[in-house]
């Protein structure tokens, strides 16, 4: 690993050549997210995966031990986090946690989430005063809205503190750091709800949902020395009980982990007893007896929201179907991320290797036992429930089977990307076909009891082998062959969609080249079948053949011309470049030099520092990745990244840390 450094030259080259135009700063949480999330798989799981200690990575020393090591576990790692807090914590964007199903059953006060909120601080040993003030946790996300605050972030000084840093620039020297008022106040951190599309889409809901699994199992797939804060491994799910160990791998982490499981588990709720559609009515109920071929129900595209207010914050009053579609985008983006919690909640007494952690969390307190029905070796005797696991299996379940009878043409081997009006579209959108396979193969896994999370290459001893996972991974082979035997041109790279006994669309963009690469490595590690990693192989040279651009310094749709980037582009680049490092590079008896770890790793930090921190990323928050404030200075750019702190990120009074939505990328 401490050769994978890009050389000074090389950086200053690819910086003075890249140009980063943002071209739209809203924040849609459905592509961010999916972007977030990968870039939390290719941060620490990543580096250390490599062999990488975690423990050397420190956010004020920037490009250390390696730039490779400092962009992915630490930049790629903490924005993923950062963003995902500025939205579900602080933007306001969307209905309250107290308005949601979860307090209501609780006696629906503010009082009564405070309580809660205590409870869960108590379960993980965190002190209640240390929980941040004015928090507003949203159930279910607005499809969009813009993260400019509506008001101007208290700066008012409440730490102070002295550190030795690092820039990105090498400069080394040690400061005086103030923490500002907002930092633990969220009071002024609102955005401006003028400017929010009010209203739920799944793949909204599955972006901020599947960025919430994954750092909830990260956050709780462990315990603590409730005294020291020492992380342990859970040795039973009764450890926690002994006085001695809480929940969580720290007392921090844990808080967050229940924070964001609360938030999960409503917006599933919603879902369940709120968005189900037959094409008429909304709110249709649906149990794990959900067969499509005598009833078909879906959750459309988009419902408008009447906004309401209770408690003092915003509630849902009305809701209005404006698309009453079903996408394969919307499917597959939820399907992912419920498989991940089903597989975090499972108490299935089948799978003998589920993390003790796990349990312990889903044991009664602080979350709810799944019902003996449901958790035994039958499915047949199962109900509806409100516990997590029930709602996760029941949801898993209506999302695998509208994939299956809406959205694949078994004639033609494929899923296609609309149902309307009772009728299947015959439209193949290659970005969509590819990342199918990645929440096709999660739920396969999830399943069969065999690991998710930041482990889903991972193998196991137990594999409960079900008739669903047998299904999907059928449904991931030929879904892999179509894509090989129809979209990928005679040059080598994907096309961008297609008609099915239509004309195919010539384009072939470096988002859809990344996607199709994460797809077939996907499908590679679910069947074992040695010529999904071949053909993902021959797809990378022909990507760095015909798409590497010498004066950007990293990949352009043309060389030579501006790219579009929006957040799909990135987190396709940013899964299917994890995806080649871990799964494509060279191994014993291959010697193809692009795909050689060192080139892998330069194109790494290449692509993350030109494109994300040269503009996508639109603002950082102080603190894990490296950003200060500096007693004595106005910059706004401690860390010399080009991210700015949310303060200096444009707009009247700053910017939240998240992304671009669409940005152009050129050389200068």
């Amino acid at each position: 690993m401490k050769n994978l450094l890009l050389t000074a030259a090389v950086f200053s080259a690819t910086l003075n050549a890249a140009e980063v135009t943002v071209l739209d700063k809203t924040h849609y949480p459905a592509g961010q997210f999916l972007a977030y999330t990968e870039f939390e798989l290719s941060g620490e799981p990543l580096v250390e995966g490599l062999g990488l200690d975690l423990d050397v990575l420190d956010p004020n020393r920037a490009n250390q031990p390696t730039a490779f090591d400092f962009m992915a576990g630490i930049g790629s790692y903490e924005y993923s986090e950062e963003a995902m807090y500025a939205l579900n914590y602080q933007s306001t964007m969307g209905p309250h946690l107290v308005n949601g199903p979860l307090n209501k059953a609780r006696g629906g006060k503010m009082e009564d989430l405070g309580k809660r909120l205590l409870e869960m601080a108590k379960a993980v040993g965190f002190p209640a005063g240390e929980i941040p003030l004015n928090m507003f946790p949203i159930s279910l996300p607005y499809v969009s809205g813009s993260p400019e605050f509506l008001n101007k972030p208290d700066m008012t000084v409440v730490n102070t503190d002295e550190v030795e840093i690092v820039t990105a620039k090498g400069v080394e020297k040690k400061v005086q750091t103030v923490t500002p008022a907002y930092f633990r106040d969220y009071k002024t951190l609102a955005w401006d709800p003028a400017t929010f599309d009010k209203s739920f889409s799944p793949a909204t809901t599955g972006g901020i949902l599947l960025k919430e699994v994954m750092w909830a199992q990260d956050f709780l797939g462990g315990m603590h020395v409730t005294a020291t804060d020492e992380e342990v491994e859970a040795k039973s799910s009764k450890m926690n009980h002994d006085g001695k160990h809480s929940l969580g791998v720290s007392a921090a982490d844990g808080f967050n982990g229940m924070i964001l499981t609360e938030l999960s588990l409503d917006k599933l709720l919603i879902m369940q007893d709120q968005m189900g559609f037959d094409g008429k009515t909304l709110g249709v109920k649906f149990g794990p007896d959900y067969d499509p071929a005598k009833q078909k129900i879906w959750f459309p595209a988009k419902v408008k929201v009447q906004e309401g207010k209770a408690n003092g914050v915003n509630a849902i009053e009305e809701l209005t179907v404006t698309d009453p579609a079903s996408t394969l985008r919307d499917t597959w983006l939820m399907l992912w991320p419920v498989s991940e919690l089903f597989a975090f909640s499972d108490q299935r007494t089948r799978n003998t290797a589920q993390n003790p952690a796990f349990l312990a969390v889903f044991d009664g307190a602080p979350f709810a036992a799944a019902p003996a029905v449901n958790t035994d070796d039958k499915t047949t005797n199962d109900v509806v429930g409100t516990d997590m696991f029930s709602v996760t299996s029941n949801m898993s379940h209506i999302l695998f089977e509208n994939l299956v009878a809406l959205h694949f043409n078994s004639k033609a081997g494929t899923f296609v990307t609309r149902f309307a009006d009772n009728n299947q579209g015959n439209d193949v959108d290659t970005y969509d076909a590819s990342y199918v396979l990645v929440a096709l193969s999660i739920f396969e896994r999830s399943q069969d009891a065999l690991p998710v999370g930041y482990a889903a290459a991972g193998d196991s001893a137990v594999n409960l082998a079900t008739p669903q996972g047998k299904q999907a991974l059928e449904l991931i082979t030929r879904q892999a062959d179509f894509i090989l035997n129809n979209l990928i041109g005679p040059n080598g790279l994907a096309f961008d969609s297609m008609e099915l006994e239509g004309k195919i669309d010539k384009t072939q963009s470096l988002g859809t080249q990344f996607a199709v690469l994460r797809g077939l490595s996907t499908a590679f590690l679910a069947t074992k079948n040695p010529k999904y990693r071949a053909e993902a192989r021959k797809l990378y040279l022909a990507v760095e053949k015909q798409m590497y651009d010498e004066k950007l310094g990293t990949w352009a749709t043309t060389p030579g011309q501006p790219t579009l980037y929006t957040p799909y582009t990135v987190a396709a680049v940013s899964g299917g470049l994890r995806d080649t490092i871990q799964q494509l590079r060279n191994q014993e008896g291959e010697n193809d030099k692009a795909l050689e770890l060192q080139n892998l790793a330069d194109r790494y930090v290449a692509w993350f520092r030109t494109v994300i921190n040269g503009g996508m990323q639109l603002a950082e928050w102080l603190g894990d990745s490296g950003e200060n404030r500096i007693k004595g200075s106005d910059s706004g750019d401690t860390d010399e990244d080009r991210v700015p702190q949310i303060t200096a990120a444009g707009g009247k009074y700053g910017t939240a840390p998240v992304m671009a939505e669409k940005a152009r990328v050129s050389v200068n």
